[in-house]
């Protein structure tokens, strides 16, 4: 994709276009880029944010996973439970 795509891609997700947004997550998820799944799930985006856990959970990041439970995420504290008891 280049980054002319890139950019209307964002620019209609921006504007609420869902179909976009799926699209920045599922291409945020393959690129391993826990920064863009974070923005948007920092947007309210539940989807980016329960890939931003999966993708956390593989990569044993437990920064992440501690940020989203302090949130209150319950998803984000059981795997860092089970993360950390291993």
């Amino acid at each position: 994709m280049t980054d002319s795509d890139m950019s209307t891609l964002r620019e209609r997700a921006a504007k609420g276009d869902a179909d976009a947004t799926d699209q920045l997550i599922e291409l945020a998820t393959e690129q391993g880029n826990l920064d863009k799944l974070r923005r948007l799930a920092d947007q309210g985006n539940s989807t980016a944010t329960d890939q931003l856990i999966e993708l956390a959970t593989e990569q044993g990041n437990l920064d992440e996973l501690r940020r989203l439970a302090d949130q209150g995420n319950s998803t984000a504290a059981d795997q860092l439970m089970e993360l950390t008891s291993e």
